[in-house]
């Protein structure tokens, strides 16, 4: 079955309809892991366990994630229906999630708690392997960066109004009062709810009749082929790691910040930090989008290893609110330059026909770092309970280890012929 190329430039218009719901996705996932989520846990279990707590939640939802996320995505890469291959699932997803936002302030424990924010992962993900399959759908390789880099720019937006929202409305945050959460989740109930209406009018595929494979076992949905991209196995073993440094900065930089900087909002200085890191990716993305298709993407996911590793180490050795701030600007550059450049070399070799079962591997390996990053609550309570904040110390020097592993990881991939790609009406 021979397909068209597609040429020239995708109108600005067209890449927002294909990049646009990672703002709402990241808004909810920014927010629920850097600051909900904790505060929520406090609400339920005591100081001694909390991390271990928030780490046991948090990592059994993400691997729901990774696992569910690539059985989304092959389905929707063999379903044939008149809405196409993709939007059944982003509006099907999308609505799930909205349904169920509203567990997280009606919740009274642990264990329902955890039950939500596991439904919340299995139907955000829903949506966003297909999704996220538009990219090398629609998009010619030799633009790839760029479009990459405005994915990045969405998810960064989408998670800086996630962040900066629940920052300010949960200042004051208590169990008794949960005003500040339920008024921010309505306004993440807007913020997907018309994303989703915007795709709904706007999103148009092809119908598709025949697809180029069929979706015969769920096993067959973590399985990719190394013969045809020999690379993909170290991008998988790159991406795990770095983001295994960035998810475990995220996620406890608010106990750090409690316990051994002292600072006496927590919630609201969590916000700073993720909003300076988030500027500085704002800086980073446009960049590497532009530099990763001039000069290919390997060197800029090398360089953003090294530098995040950089900005671990100035806090490992000084521990301030200045240099917080210092580690969030250098970290979240690195962040910028490794999600785009990664992401478009991610594009560029999936098999065609499997385009989003490719990605949401990719996205495995994401998920995959972000929940095993959880797996060190554990180990920060432990340390902590041998010597104040030691623990946080050993957290730090396993983030360093982190960043400086993957980016010795990327290999650069082979150089394939020009893929074709399936034409559709967005």
């Amino acid at each position: 079955m021979k397909l068209p190329p597609i040429t020239g430039f995708l109108k600005g218009s067209e890449y927002l309809k294909i990049t646009i719901l990672s703002a709402g996705l990241a808004a909810l996932s920014q927010s629920i892991h850097g600051i909900i989520l904790p505060l929520r846990v406090l609400d339920f279990v005591g100081e001694d366990d909390k991390n271990t707590a928030l780490a046991a939640i948090t990592f059994t939802g993400l691997i729901l994630a990774m696992l569910f996320q690539p059985i989304a995505a092959a389905i929707s890469d063999s379903t044939t229906s008149r809405w196409g291959r993709r939007k059944p699932f982003v509006i099907f997803g999308g609505l799930a999630l909205l349904l169920l936002l509203p567990g997280v302030a009606l919740v009274s424990s642990f264990a329902v708690l955890f039950t939500i924010y596991c439904l919340i992962q299995l139907a955000g993900n829903t949506a966003q392997g297909p999704y996220q399959g538009y990219i090398p759908d629609l998009v010619p390789l030799d633009h790839r960066g760029r479009a990459s880099s405005l994915k990045s720019e969405m998810e960064l937006f989408g998670g800086a109004a996630g962040v900066m929202g629940a920052g300010i409305l949960m200042s004051h945050y208590s169990g008794g009062d949960r005003s500040g959460l339920w008024v921010f989740l309505l306004c993440l109930e807007i913020f997907i709810g018309g994303i989703l209406f915007y795709l709904g009018r706007n999103l148009k595929e092809s119908p598709v009749r025949k697809p180029l494979k069929r979706f015969n076992n769920p096993l067959s949905a973590y399985r990719f082929n190394l013969n045809k991209s020999p690379a993909f196995g170290w991008l998988l073993g790159s991406r795990l790691l770095f983001f295994m440094a960035a998810a475990t900065l995220q996620q406890f930089a608010l106990f750090y910040l409690r316990d051994v900087l002292g600072v006496s909002d927590p919630a609201g200085f969590t916000a700073i930090f993720i909003l300076t890191a988030g500027a500085s990716m704002a800086l980073a993305i446009l960049p590497a989008g532009f530099f990763t298709d001039r000069y290919g993407a390997p060197v800029l996911s090398r360089a953003a290893g090294l530098l995040g590793g950089f900005g671990v180490l100035l806090l490992l050795l000084w521990p301030s609110t200045v240099t917080l701030i210092i580690t969030a600007g250098v970290t979240g550059f690195a962040i910028g330059i490794f999600g785009v450049s990664n992401w478009a070399m991610a594009t560029k070799m999936v098999v065609k026909g499997e385009e989003a079962k490719y990605l949401a591997i990719a996205n495995m390996a994401t998920a995959g770092g972000a929940a095993i990053a959880r797996l060190i609550g554990p180990v920060i309570d432990y340390f902590n309970r041998m010597e104040a904040n030691l623990g946080y110390q050993v957290m730090l020097a396993a983030c360093l280890f982190y960043f400086l592993l993957a980016g010795l990881l990327v290999k650069k991939p082979k150089r394939q012929p020009r893929q074709f790609v399936i034409e559709q009406d967005i």
